[in-house]
């Protein structure tokens, strides 16, 4: 069976988000279209789109966050 895949535009923040689900768990994406940065979350597909995106946007804008004060935070985390 092929995943569901469906990705929005986050509108309070301009991001990018997609969602893939696969069984249980959704994968989301969130991605700063200026530049370029991506970062991935799994959570259980039970949580809600609203809360999987929200912790991906949080996750963005700490890795963005880390960019802009110069801190050599790793490119996985």
């Amino acid at each position: 069976m092929a995943p569901d895949c469906r990705e929005t535009a986050g509108r309070d923040h301009g991001f990018l988000i997609e969602f893939v689900r696969i069984g249980n768990s959704t994968k989301v994406s969130a991605i700063d279209p200026k530049t370029g940065t991506e970062v991935s979350i799994v959570g259980p597909t039970s949580a809600g789109e609203a809360i999987l995106s929200r912790n991906a946007i949080a996750k963005l804008t700490r890795r963005l966050q880390g960019q802009s004060s110069g801190g050599n935070s790793p490119a996985r985390r």
